[in-house]
């Protein structure tokens, strides 16, 4: 019998993430150095196979521990606004910050 491997669905800037050991996500940017262990809001965890489930009412706490791996920025979104017959055209850059987090371990 082969061991089903355990999912978490965690809370972290606003947005909700599926996630399993060894992943590594990219998410909203944390105000933290790199190298650090943190833990995330846990909303559910349950195993691959279905067997198991645990459902927070309305959540089941820090369960799930990661590490973070990098802080970044992400490519240039370059923004438009034109209005015809009448020359007016702006453009405007911007790049989102990131925080690459790997996931050590779900409880």
């Amino acid at each position: 019998m082969t061991s089903a491997t355990k999912i978490a669905v965690i809370k972290t800037g606003g947005k909700q993430y599926k996630v399993k050991e060894g992943e590594i996500i990219k998410i909203e940017k944390i105000d933290k150095k790199e190298g650090v262990n943190i833990k995330f809001e846990t909303l559910l965890i349950a195993t691959t196979d279905g067997k198991e489930i645990n459902i927070g009412q309305p959540t089941l706490g820090d369960k799930v521990e990661g590490k973070i791996k990098e802080q970044n920025r992400d490519k240039k979104v370059t923004v438009v606004k034109y209005k015809n017959k009448t020359r007016y055209l702006r453009t405007k850059g911007h790049r989102q910050a990131f925080t690459k987090v790997e996931i050590l371990k779900i409880d």
